[in-house]
């Protein structure tokens, strides 16, 4: 995916990258919602921004680094947000399923993302895979 102005966006929303998840990725905007950020993250994915990942996910949870350039390649092909709940004044749950490729072979991955929000920034803590 190319990061331009008139590329859809790779987290589903059917907007441009550049109005939808460019704001947080590239322009430093903080996310108002959980559901924005796991938006933004899928989308980091897609992109290969490890730097962003990290910087989004909780202090208390986040791995050293991520190595996504020493893995297999994996193609990102789609995001559905199943749900998105407010369990708490700074806390928060996304539901999703994203589909991917790694050498061509299909791949679902259906999660539970924990997500907290400190000093008005939401992070990433942690998911549920089911």
């Amino acid at each position: 995916m190319k990061n331009t102005q008139e590329s859809s966006c790779p987290c589903g929303s059917g907007k441009p990258y550049i109005s939808c998840c460019s704001r947080y990725l590239d322009q430093n905007e903080i996310a108002a919602t959980a559901e924005n950020l796991m938006r933004s993250r899928y989308s980091a994915y897609t992109l290969m921004r490890e730097d962003y990942l990290l910087a989004t996910w909780h202090s208390n949870t986040r791995p050293a680094s991520l190595d996504l350039t020493g893995q297999p390649a994996q193609q990102w092909l789609d995001l559905t947000v199943k749900r998105h709940e407010q369990t708490a004044a700074d806390q928060a749950i996304v539901e999703f399923i994203a589909r991917y490729k790694i050498n061509g072979r299909a791949h679902r991955l259906h999660e539970i993302s924990s997500f907290v929000r400190e000093n008005g920034s939401w992070f990433y803590v942690d998911g549920e895979i089911l």
